[in-house]
């Protein structure tokens, strides 16, 4: 049986965390302070930054980041990168960490639904990774429609996202049979489902490594396309502290802008540094192809190409607002995007919106 890696998407409102360990990896386990008006001249001091997921290639950037000393130059004197998944808005709100990055659906709940005093200020993914994963000598789902009549297996965490999907593709619940289903790939596999809510860059890499000829229906493409892997932090940090955040923010472009001209690299970094004692082990290829999979349909794209990496446009955060509406949640984008100090940064460092 194989039980692949990652997280679900919280739509209800965040979970208090308690005696939650925070692994470092590279530098102290210590808490990243906010240096309030700090400058990169004066040194912000520790910075620590809380993942989403375990240390595999969807952090290249960050490895990237660390390893070439690009949080350093940047004015922080030691960089934590704090093992997920947990509950990363509550861990950044409560000043437990310094960024954390998350996604729109997440980030919004927590705002909308417990007032976490939060904003997106930059995103890694470009759209998010949740596909309806099916065997193409099964399920076969190509399009919405297809799922009619069907049987998905769906986590938990991600119900309410899964009927997000149908409520923004017109299809009624009871046309569909929800069958409740952890992170295993082996009952599609099996065909005792015909799909699951799964990752592109995830699951569905795992079942086609298996030798599985495989079909993706991404939300994103199908009336879903929020932001993932965002970075987001406190208001009080934005106001306080906005040269930390361009400082951040700049750390960040630098070491994704590398993992994407370096696949095997960042891949690499993952499997021999970062995430070393992942058990079971990371497995190299899948590593590298995971890192491709991202840069190639998540993290670049024209607009980014066009403004740069971690942009998010005013068209893209409009249709993540629609997103969030039809997934149940109600937010106005100025109270869960703010890109103004990401713009200052490329205004007055061009060369970082450049390929």
């Amino acid at each position: 049986m194989t039980i692949s890696f990652r997280r679900g998407t919280r739509l209800a409102a965040v979970a208090t965390v308690a005696g939650l360990t925070l692994a470092a990896c590279g530098s102290s386990d210590s808490e990243g302070g906010d240096e309030g008006g700090s400058t990169a001249a004066d040194g912000f001091g520790e910075l620590s930054v809380q993942l989403s997921w375990i240390k595999n290639a969807e952090f290249a950037g960050e490895f990237m980041a660390d390893s070439k000393g690009y949080f350093k130059e940047a004015g922080f004197s030691s960089v934590n990168l704090l093992t997920g998944p947990v509950a990363q808005e509550e861990i950044v709100a409560t000043g437990k960490a310094d960024f954390g990055l998350s996604n729109a659906v997440s980030t919004a709940s927590a705002v909308a639904n417990s007032d976490f005093p939060l904003k997106i200020v930059g995103t890694t993914y470009q759209k998010n990774p949740f596909t309806i994963l099916s065997l193409a000598d099964g399920g076969n789902i190509k399009t919405p429609q297809d799922l009619i009549g069907k049987k998905i297996g769906v986590q938990d965490p991600n119900l309410s996202l899964f009927k997000a999907l149908l409520a923004a593709n017109g299809i009624d619940e009871d046309e569909v049979e929800i069958v409740p289903n952890g992170f295993d790939v082996a009952p599609l596999e099996d065909k005792q489902i015909d799909g699951l809510v799964a990752y592109v860059t995830n699951e569905s890499l795992l079942v086609k490594g298996h030798g599985f000829d495989t079909v993706d229906l991404p939300f994103a493409d199908n009336g879903l396309p929020f932001v993932a892997e965002s970075v987001m932090t406190t208001d009080e940090t934005i106001e306080k502290s906005p040269e930390k955040v361009k400082a951040f923010l700049e750390a960040e472009i630098k070491g994704w802008k590398d993992a994407c001209s370096d696949i095997e690299g960042g891949a690499k970094l993952a499997v021999d540094t970062y995430g070393k004692d992942i058990d079971p082990p990371l497995e190299l290829e899948k590593e590298i192809e995971q890192a491709q999979a991202q840069c190639d349909d998540l993290v670049v794209n024209d607009e980014t190409a066009a403004n740069g990496l971690f942009t998010i446009s005013d068209a893209a955060i409009a249709d993540n607002i629609k997103s969030l509406k039809t997934a149940g949640i109600d937010i106005e984008a100025d109270d869960l995007f703010d890109m103004s100090l990401l713009t200052e940064l490329l205004k007055e460092k061009p060369e970082l919106a450049q390929g």
